[in-house]
């Protein structure tokens, strides 16, 4: 049985391996430029943000100061890192999906099915990031909205890490999957009837991407991590009721 932790340990070795290691440099170059751009913006003006944040606290709350100044740091957290994670795989989306075409070819002695040329993927693994960008951004913007409601919010910083989990498995299992012409609600479907599968490995996945640096080595891994359970668990799986 592949595990989550398996894949990607088994992911992160195969792409540094000869005949891979040279489609994971580009990747690691886009994340390197934004990752440095981010953390300057975000250490320049952190401060701020949690002053304004607490500010917000009504005085009958005053005395969950406390409680509630750590589960606001955890949250702001959270949010620069979902922030961080739109914009790096927007931006290495096509350099993602060519890199799982090889894996795949590489692993399972087969190309996926995915017939098009390398200049028509990159801009429809632009619009299918649109899309992911679709089905998240509500959904992130409720989580926001909830942080900012007293009381509600002490449960923020655990619904973000649930979120947080959910949308790396739909971010880089569906690299595999669009590249096997697997629609994105299908992806869904195939995500929620493995759900243990899918929440664990985004959960890996979310966890990798909060090394500071070393995500950007690892990050690839988690893209040929996907390849593999892909093929594990979720080639060929019917239709089920998307969440």
């Amino acid at each position: 049985m592949l595990d989550a932790f398996t894949a990607l340990n088994r992911g992160t070795r195969l792409v540094y391996r000869r005949g891979l290691r040279r489609y994971v440099y580009a990747p690691i170059a886009v994340n390197l430029a934004v990752y440095t751009a981010m953390l300057y913006y975000v250490v320049t003006r952190f401060g701020g943000w949690l002053e304004a944040w607490m500010a917000m606290v009504p005085a009958w709350l005053g005395w969950l100061e406390w409680l509630l100044w750590p589960l606001f740091v955890l949250s702001l957290v959270l949010i620069v890192f979902f922030t961080f994670t739109l914009v790096t795989h927007l931006i290495a989306a096509p350099f993602y999906g060519f890199l799982a075409a090889k894996v795949e070819t590489q692993v399972t002695g087969r190309p996926p099915l995915d017939d098009r040329g390398l200049a028509r993927t990159a801009v429809d693994a632009l619009g299918r990031e649109l899309v992911k960008l679709g089905y998240i951004l509500p959904r992130a913007l409720a989580l926001f909205v909830i942080s900012w409601i007293p009381a509600l919010n002490v449960f923020a910083p655990l619904l973000w890490a649930l979120f947080s989990a959910w949308m790396m498995a739909i971010t880089y299992l569906d690299y595999p999957m669009d590249n096997n012409k697997v629609t994105f609600a299908d992806m869904r479907r195939r995500l929620a009837a493995h759900s243990w599968q899918t929440l664990t490995f985004g959960g890996w996945v979310t966890l990798i991407t909060w090394i500071p640096l070393a995500n950007l080595f690892l990050l690839p891994g988690a893209v040929a991590g996907a390849v593999l359970m892909w093929d594990r668990h979720y080639r060929g799986e019917g239709d089920v009721a998307a969440p």
